[in-house]
């Protein structure tokens, strides 16, 4: 799913998406797993080692049902076309859901699950007069591992530009630490399109670790939406035109860089699976600007003039939390 680089990188062999009945056998109950805070207890609530019956519709009920109690929201024009695809496997359904609102450019939702995974990529996007940061729900689910990332994807930088982090993120720091623990190496190259509060970390299946994730789901929504809420126009074209580059940045790194294109490749194949990626997922692409990736990315370029496949240039990652209790980044100390 996504812009964290490796995210789901060690999950992309075609083993995810065998047929359910290789994935029966039982993880030992009352194994030790931790609590959203990382400390380690008893759990009871251990699932099979199966995706199911887990569920991530009632996120996407949740979302849809906040933002109609605080906006209006209407069906954005992408929904004709993307609503439901059929894996090739001819069981496996991906549905899709669109929306649009006064400041919202686009709420969009993925979701799909089947006995062997289940996947959910949330994002909704501000209208470029808005500076606002970017929601972002990246979750995947096999029979033994949880990959999550949470965040309200800065639109800008908030590692140098200091304004932008005290006035969308600095309020909301407690947030990325009340959850879990820091999900392992996370490459510089990703790290840009991070705030201070993203939850990126890992945990084997467990109902009270699901009970968690829907709690800071919940919390990270309600906390974007309070924010589009409060986030003032732009009135001046420069500003607005900062904004709309910046969400094309976005776009253009996701959309290239995102490790869930080889898992949408192997259930509906390269052609589908390209259009859903840059058409719906990532829409927005030819609206807000016309630059493409080695434009932004100038030292992904190869000798022959194609974009290196490479998830790092630079070679850099982040074993830790990049920064500390108050937002501070911490990297330089952290990075191997």
């Amino acid at each position: 799913m996504d812009l964290c680089s490796s995210l789901l990188a060690t999950c992309l062999s075609s083993s995810l998406i065998k047929p359910p009945q290789l994935l029966t056998s039982s993880l030992i109950t009352n194994s030790i797993v931790p609590n959203c805070s990382g400390r380690k207890r008893q759990s009871r609530h251990v699932l099979k080692a199966s995706a199911g019956p887990f569920s991530y519709q009632k996120f996407i009920h949740f979302a849809l049902d906040e933002t109609k109690r605080r906006t209006l929201l209407i069906p954005s024009p992408l929904q004709e076309k993307y609503s439901s695809l059929t894996a090739l496997d001819g069981t496996t359904e991906l549905k899709m859901l669109s929306f649009q609102a006064p400041k919202m450019r686009l709420l969009r939702s993925l979701s799909i699950e089947n006995e062997a995974i289940k996947i959910l990529d949330l994002a909704v996007f501000a209208r470029p007069e808005f500076d606002a940061p970017i929601f972002c729900a990246n979750f995947f689910t096999t029979a033994t591992m949880n990959i999550i990332v949470l965040d309200l994807n800065p639109l800008h930088d908030v590692i140098d530009q200091r304004n932008y982090k005290e006035k969308y993120f600095k309020r909301l720091i407690p947030l990325g630490l009340s959850f879990y623990p820091w999900g392992g190496k996370l490459t510089s190259e990703s790290l840009k399109f991070f705030s201070p509060i993203v939850i990126w970390t890992k945990f084997p299946p467990s109902q009270d670790r699901y009970d968690c994730l829907y709690s800071a789901f919940k919390e990270y929504y309600q906390a974007w939406l309070e924010l589009i809420a409060q986030a003032p126009e732009e009135i001046d074209p420069s500003y607005i035109k900062r904004n709309r580059e910046a969400q094309h940045k976005y776009l253009t790194w996701r959309a290239e860089k995102d490790p869930g294109h080889g898992i949408l490749k192997r259930l509906i194949g390269e052609s589908h699976a390209q259009d859903l990626v840059r058409n719906f997922l990532f829409d927005g692409l030819d609206e807000l600007g016309s630059k493409g990736f080695l434009d932004y990315f100038p030292e992904y370029r190869r000798e022959d003039g194609s974009v290196n496949e490479k998830r790092s240039i630079l070679g850099k990652s982040f074993e830790n939390r990049p920064w500390d209790a108050r937002g501070e980044f911490i990297g330089d100390d952290n990075k191997i």
